[in-house]
Formats: structure tokens, sequence, C-alpha cells
């Protein structure tokens, strides 16, 4: 059985994580976050909307719109790719408000409805923008495995860094554990993909956290249609004791998807 040290608050998969803004230790309800507290609802699979002190903001929204009505406006919207698991027109048209921000990588844009696509900022890999007192940097996200690399090539996918004051929070996307990742530094929260064969597994997942070492781990895109699901519960048994996993409920709202 795991300690509460390995795996924390499974409780969170009922819906909403709150991250609060309190001292971090091995068995403390929350985090210090400089920034204040941060609100992370699971949607679905690699779905997720972030409420921060900055605004609210939705990555990667696809699946039925009414999945989004309980939950605020979106005032950024961030694409990491173009697949179907990330990149809904539908879905993309229907949460963008009149005044809301869409940064994407140039894939997605070129998949988007002409109307969205010219709404839209593009950053690539490395290239650093802004919302507001957010800082947004696109971090390279790719397959490095020769024979997955049809998925994810190297060039074309983000993921992102979003920096407010202190406090930094990584969203992988879909990649290995590219050197990219690897090398961040001061990651207070990070969702991790994990899945095979679109991914990686638990282990290399584990391997990349034991080097660039978040406070706070979420597991995400960890289902697959073709065999490629990977037990975030053991992910979690994995890592060192002092980081903290969060595990949120992807998958309890429709199917798995890749």
């Amino acid at each position: 059985m795991l300690s509460r040290r390995q795996f924390l608050h499974t409780s969170a998969a009922a819906g909403a994580i709150t991250v609060l803004p309190a001292m971090a230790t091995a068995d403390g309800p929350g985090l210090e976050f400089a920034s204040g507290a941060l609100t992370v609802t699971p949607v679905s699979h690699a779905s997720v909307v972030l409420e921060t002190t900055v605004g609210v903001v939705y990555v990667d929204p696809v699946g039925p719109p009414a999945q989004y009505a309980p939950l605020p406006p979106a005032d950024l919207v961030l694409i990491t790719h173009e697949h179907g698991d990330h990149l809904n027109n539908d879905t993309l048209a229907a949460v963008m408000g009149q005044t809301t921000t869409l940064i994407s990588n140039q894939g997605a844009v070129d998949k988007m409805a002409s109307d969205l696509a010219a709404r839209a900022q593009v950053v690539g890999n490395g290239d650093t923008t802004g919302f507001g007192n957010m800082g947004i940097e696109a971090i390279a996200a790719y397959n490095t495995t020769p024979d997955r690399q049809k998925y994810h090539p190297q060039g074309r996918d983000n993921g992102y860094v979003l920096t407010l004051g202190d406090t930094r929070i990584y969203v992988s996307a879909d990649t290995e554990d590219t050197p990219e990742m690897r090398a961040l530094t001061g990651i207070d929260l990070a969702f991790l993909c994990m899945n095979l064969p679109f991914t990686m597994d638990i282990q290399a997942a584990a391997s990349a956290v034991a080097d660039f070492q978040p406070k706070v781990v979420i597991p995400y895109h960890y289902r697959g249609r073709d065999g490629g699901t990977q037990d975030p519960i053991a992910f979690a048994a994995l890592l060192d004791n002092a980081i903290r996993v969060e595990q949120g409920d992807w998958y309890g709202k429709g199917p798995g998807m890749v």
C-alpha cells in the first residue's frame, strides 16, 4: 500500500483540486505559492482549466462544450498541438469569448477554422510571451524514440511553462522525457503525460521528474485506446517522497482519448 507521503489527496479526484498558498510539508494540506491559491479542474484526458490570480486558463479544450459550462469563462486558451484530443474547432469556438486570448503552436493554427486562426498568437519552441502578469514559455514537446517520432516530431508541438510571480506551472503536452523537460528548473506544479505508444511510460516520466524536481505533479493523458494506459498510482510510487502527487478525475466524465 502506498503511504500518504507517496500518494496524497486521492479525494481530489472527485472534482477541482485547490493548491493552497500554505507551507508545503510531506503531510501538509497545501503548497506555498507566492502568487496565491491555484484551482485546477480536470476536464478530460488532456483538457484542464486553471483558475489563477491573473485569469482563467483553458488548456487544450476538447470534448462536449457542455463540460465547460459550469466553469468560469476562459481569459486565456493555450493549444499545444493539432491532434484531435488537444484541438477541436467546435469546442474551441464555444469556449472563446470576445476578449479571450488564444495562444498556440503553428501546426494547430494551420488546422483551426479561419476565424479562430485569425485570433491566435503563434509561439514556437523556446519562444516567450505573456498574458497580463503571467509569463508564458513554449517548451519543446516531442518523441525521442525513433519508432514514435511519427506521432510528435521534434520542433512542431509545444508544452508550456506559466510563471506567476515566483510560481511556475509546467504543462507537458504530448512528449517523451526530452532534454528540455529534464532541464526545467523551479517548477512548482507539473502536469505530466504518460501513455504508450504516443508519449512515455511511468518509468521514463518518473526519471524525468527526478531530474527537474517539481514540487507537485499531476499525472494526466495516461489512457489510450490502443492499450497504452499507464497507472498514475504506480507512477506516484516511483517518486521521491518529497514530491507531492495529486490525482485528478480525468476519465470519469468521458471516454479515454489519445
